[in-house]
């Protein structure tokens, strides 16, 4: 009878933890992406130069890992970490961070999900289906560094969709807790006490989105503080980006577009923005071909800028593909915006780019 009780508690157990493996899941994931690229007019001389882009290529390198646990009556746990590096020189991105694209842990539903960490932004999910070049190193982004780069440190985020309908808002304590160089380190760690505003940021999204076409708006304030970058020197000082984008599905060709209106209340000053952007993207057989064109107006300032890029990629299989860029960004002005993001241009000077590139995803 003993030896009859005993293992039926083993196969109790057994059952028992094979079920909780059955309802847990953890995958390991990553991009590996990158190329060579030739850039006109670097500086002021008008010299060219040709290199190993460390921020980007056609998508930015990264190891991530996400997993789920099943909790029952619909409900599940979750949390997703995602390290960005540098393929050039192998270091780590996003001001030095292990875990510098996302590190959040949350509870999912019917009723959506809610979420805490380091997390992207309602700014980051607005472009990501309209934006058709993505966050490539010649795109939108090397006119707004921020919207390839919109994660937020310390905060509480909410994803619903409701028979179409996509609801989301994140709320920040402090935005970016790094000092380290990048677009997305902005030395602004907030969580001050006295000062509820300090580096505060919220952003909020809705749309409507079916396989055809999608709609969103989305709206994202940050406060500053004493060292913050940017100007945003104090908690009255305020950078605000409205965005409204959309995309439309013609058979298999998409047409994506928006645009990203920015307001700035720092202590250089105030400014205000429109940047528009437009792109295609069609597939022939395992080639992608991608175009798009972007305008940024500076209000009362001749500082504007024009970008225009096509892209084409050869797919060798669903993981490995190799791609060509072609690209020019034409600085108004005094303008000094570069092509390929995080580089450099003379001020006022037109710049033209190629780039080739290798991407594998696992």
């Amino acid at each position: 009878m003993k030896k009859i009780t005993c293992s039926a508690i083993a196969l109790a157990c057994g059952l028992a933890a094979s079920a909780a493996h059955a309802q847990t899941s953890v995958q390991i994931y990553g991009i590996v992406d990158s190329g060579i690229a030739h850039m006109t007019n670097v500086n002021a001389a008008g010299d060219s130069v040709t290199k190993m882009p460390s921020l980007t290529s056609s998508f930015p390198s990264r190891i991530g890992f996400r997993g789920t646990e099943d909790l029952g009556g619909g409900l599940q746990a979750f949390f997703v970490l995602e390290n960005g590096f540098a393929m050039d020189v192998g270091t780590i991105g996003q001001g030095n961070r292990l875990f510098g694209r996302q590190a959040a842990v949350g509870l999912k539903g019917s009723w959506g999900a809610l979420s805490l960490g380091r997390q992207l932004n309602m700014t980051y999910l607005a472009g990501l289906k309209t934006d058709v070049l993505g966050p490539h190193l010649f795109a939108i982004g090397s006119i707004d560094p921020y919207l390839p780069n919109a994660r937020s440190d310390n905060s509480i985020a909410y994803m619903g969709n409701f028979n179409g309908f996509t609801i989301g808002a994140t709320w920040s304590l402090g935005r970016d807790a790094s000092a380290a160089g990048g677009p997305a380190a902005t030395n602004c760690a907030g969580e001050v006490a006295g000062n509820a505003r300090a580096c505060r940021q919220y952003t909020g999204l809705f749309g409507y989105e079916t396989k055809e076409w999608g709609l969103n708006t989305s709206y994202d304030r940050m406060y500053g503080n004493t060292g913050a970058a940017g100007g945003l020197t104090s908690s009255a000082n305020t950078d605000i980006r409205t965005t409204v984008n959309g995309f439309v599905m013609l058979g298999a060709t998409k047409i994506g577009g928006g645009v990203i209106d920015r307001e700035t209340n720092a202590a250089t000053g105030r400014t205000d923005s429109d940047l528009y952007y437009l792109g295609v993207s069609h597939p022939i057989g395992a080639v992608t071909i991608d175009a798009q064109v972007a305008r940024r107006d500076t209000k009362d300032s001749s500082a504007d800028v024009n970008m225009i890029v096509a892209r084409v990629t050869y797919n060798f299989s669903k993981r490995t593909a190799v791609y060509g860029s072609a690209g020019r960004m034409d600085n108004k002005g005094n303008s000094a915006v570069a092509l390929d993001a995080g580089g450099t241009v003379g001020a006022g000077m037109a710049q033209n780019g190629l780039m080739v590139g290798l991407r594998h995803t696992f």
